[in-house]
Formats: C-alpha cells, structure tokens, sequence
C-alpha cells in the first residue's frame, strides 16, 4: 500500500504545525510565519530511551524515577579550548555531553572560530570530527592552513546526511562533533527539504540524542534572518544546552561573541574578538580596544562604563544634535535601544529646558557594541547635552548613572568595578549617582569622584 503524503504548515518563528495556512501563528502570535512542507507519515517502531543501558548511555537510571538524594551530583567536566574569551562566554570551558549552537551573520567568523577551537583542542589528543555541509575539503584545508597547524586527530568530513553522519561518529567515536551548517544536514526519515522547520528540528533531535547518549559535544553552526535571529523554529534554541550569537560588522576587524543561553553558566558573558589575517585573536583589554582612535576635544563625546556579566568596559558614547531641514526630526540609535534615546530626550526637554523639537539627533556607540543597560543613560544625556551646546567634554572625565523620568540619576551595580576600570586607564575624574558618591570615596585614590542626583548637576560639572 502507498504512504500518502500530506501537506501541512509550519510556523519559522516556533515550529507550531497547522493544516491549513493562517495570516498570525497562534502559537507565537507572529504574522506571516507560516511556510508549506510536505510531511510524509512514519511506521511507528519501538525505541530505546537515552539512558536505556544500551552501550554508549550516560547512565541506565534514566529509565526510572529518583530522588534528589539518590542523584549523585558531580562537577561538569570540562575542556579548555585554549582560548580565554571562548572559555569565559562558555563558563570556563567545554562541557563534555553538551550541545552548542553558534549563530551569526554570513562571514563573521563563525567557522573560523570553531576551526581555531577544533585545532586547539587536537593539539590536547582529542579526537575531533569536523562534518562541513558547505565547504569541500580543499576550501577546509586553505583556511586551516592559513589559521594554523593541527594535529592528525582532528578529522574532516563533507556530508548533509545525518545517516552517514552518525554511522562515521559511532566507527570513530570522536570526543567532539562540530556540525557546519545545521541548515544544511537532512534527515531521511523526513520528506521536507533541508533548512525546513522539519528538517532542522528532526536534525537537532538527532544530534542532541547523540551528544547525551554517547557523552560527546557538539557544536552546530546556525544561520541568522535578516532580524538576528537563528534560522529555524525557535524550539531549536529550546533544545540545545548553550547559544553563543556572533555579532559585529564583518567588514570591521571586531567580533564579539554573546551567550543568551548557557545551562553551565552565565548569560551575561561577552567575549571579544579581533579578525586578523590568521583567524580570530582574543582583546585581553576591551576598554581600551573600544576607546581607541577617539577624538580628542570633540563635542558629544563622553565615555561611560558598562558591564557585561562580570567584567566592565568602557565606551565611548557619541552624539550629534543638529538644526533639522524638515518638519518632523529625525532620531537615530545605532548600538542602543531608540526608544530608550528617545525617552531620555524627552527628560532633557522636559527637566532641563534643551529645545530638541527642531534638531535631528543621532547617538552612537563607538566600538560595535550593542548594550541595554540603564547605567548608559548618563552618559548618553550628558553627549546629547554636549553636542547641542556644542562644548566638549574633559577627555579625562568617565559618567554612568541610570536616569528617571523626573531628571534623578539613581544608583547602578558593580560600582565599584566600574570605578577602577576608569581608574586603570588613567581617567581622572568620575561622575557617579549621589547615593553612591561615599561608598566609593576610597575606592581609588588617582580618581576623583563626583556624585549627581540629577541631569541638571551633572550639566553644571561638566
């Protein structure tokens, strides 16, 4: 008898399947997600779970219920990929068993990266498989050659068949897996093309249930859309252990790398990169990094410190306020959020009086660095305050602070770090929250500290 084949929709943004096409995912509430794949039914067959006690499991007592106190808890085994800013964004290495997916623009470095891991942790006789979907082995080897040498134990492979795929991984047996591309591995079972929804989620289903069964880790390589996001249902970042986004212009020398998903360890972690001519060269020093080439007595500029899970990092905030040619201004925020900038204009016109309903207004962040944080606010006011007046700001002079709705600038974390970061780097004078102004008095005897309560007396200091 003929398997029928059927037709059925997915959503991109969740994986939420419909037989019929609708305008907004119910799932996701996301408009115009849905694609059409055709799906071609399964006979049911028995299988083993993870932990069945089958040869290459972790543990037979994933087949029963425990306790917490029959749950023998033990510390992550991990490897050091011999990269500092990898292993920092990581959690202090690479956990054995683990699933891993980096994304990013095309040509960031994505593959450059994990080659460089893959070489460095074969120089430790780590058995390593690289299994490229994209490249032949000759582009491998002309990008290996020009990273490096490697050891014999890292070995390549050119297949998009996961069948294939894991027979090589059962007869090898490597210690690490490096996927390159998700997007472009298929699964058999599956009637859809590769890169569907169908497709990268069975696909990942294979490799999670391979990386936690026979102990391996596992890093897949995911291609971004055009809003950042990886490609693929969003389930696909539920189901990995780790998500690590590469981000920066290609076309500039900076990377940097940022975790949004770590189980073993913190998402706060940044790690920065510098793109040379032989691959990715760790920033020891990323204040100094973003603060090169910058202009010296130039007004709206400031440098403000931001902190990035535990390590802060200086950067310098640009504005330009000028006389707009048209009846509605414009606003722009490259490396901030724009409407945060556009509250933040709205306090200054409000609480100090600036008149910025007839004036453009567009505010950078030098360096390539994408932060959120509120400790920014002040600095950001203070370069809009001193492009409009066009007066410089002291180069020596460091301002972070979140500011409220009424003008008050209010007290941040890690004040203390961000202090001595300044201190480091030969700046002179600090402008903090009032409420922090005595605590960090004696933090540093080379740097002066100023506490504000609002926008208005940090304008008079400056």
């Amino acid at each position: 008898m003929a398997t029928k084949i059927k037709t059925v929709y997915f959503c991109q943004n969740c994986g939420y399947e419909s037989s019929k096409w609708m305008g907004q995912c119910p799932g996701c509430r996301e408009w115009n997600t849905f694609v059409e794949e055709t799906v071609k039914p399964q006979p049911k067959s028995s299988s083993k779970s993870l932990g069945s006690g089958s040869k290459g499991s972790l543990s037979g007592d994933y087949s029963k219920p425990l306790s917490l106190s029959e749950i023998i808890l033990n510390e992550e085994e991990r490897a050091d990929t011999h990269i500092g800013e990898l292993n920092r964004v990581l959690g202090g290495g690479l956990v054995k068993g683990s699933l891993i997916l980096v994304g990013g623009d095309p040509g960031i470095g994505k593959s450059t990266l994990l080659l460089q891991v893959a070489g460095n942790l074969s120089a430790d006789n780590k058995d390593i498989l690289y299994v490229s979907g994209e490249e032949s082995l000759r582009q491998i080897k002309l990008r290996a050659e020009r990273i490096g040498k490697f050891s014999e134990s890292l070995k390549f492979m050119c297949e998009t068949n996961l069948s294939n795929i894991e027979e090589a991984i059962v007869r090898s047996k490597p210690e690490i897996i490096i996927i390159d591309s998700i997007q472009t591995m298929y699964n058999e079972t599956v009637a859809s093309a590769p890169g569907s929804v169908s497709q990268v989620r069975e696909s990942t289903g294979v490799l999670l249930r391979i990386a936690k069964s026979m102990n391996i880790s596992v890093f897949i390589v995911g291609h971004v859309t055009k809003e950042g996001q990886v490609a693929g249902p969003r389930v696909l970042e539920h189901m990995v252990d780790t998500v690590l986004y590469f981000e920066g212009d290609r076309h500039a020398s900076y990377r940097i790398l940022r975790a949004v998903k770590n189980r073993f360890g913190s998402t706060n972690e940044i790690g920065v990169f510098e793109m040379q001519e032989k691959g990715l060269v760790e920033v020891a020093n990323p204040s100094e990094f973003m603060l090169d080439g910058r202009p010296e007595n130039a007004s709206g500029s400031v440098v403000t410190c931001s902190v990035e899970g535990t390590r802060p990092i200086l950067i310098e905030v640009q504005a330009l306020v000028t006389h707009t040619n048209f009846g509605f201004p414009r606003r722009q925020a490259n490396g901030t959020d724009y409407n945060r900038v556009n509250l933040l204009m709205a306090v200054l016109e409000k609480r100090i009086g600036l008149s910025l309903g007839d004036y453009d207004a567009y505010v950078n962040l030098a360096g390539g660095m994408k932060v959120a944080e509120p400790s920014l606010d002040l600095g950001i006011c203070l370069a809009i305050i001193s492009s409009f007046r066009n007066k410089p700001i002291s180069d020596d002079v460091v301002a972070f602070g979140e500011v409220g709705l009424s003008g008050e600038v209010r007290s941040v974390n890690m004040a203390e770090s961000r202090v001595m970061e300044a201190a480091k780097l030969g700046f002179k004078t600090c402008i903090v929250p009032k409420a922090l102004e005595g605590k960090l008095k004696g933090t540093c005897k080379n740097i002066e500290i100023i506490g504000v309560s609002s926008v208005a007396d940090a304008m008079k200091v400056i």
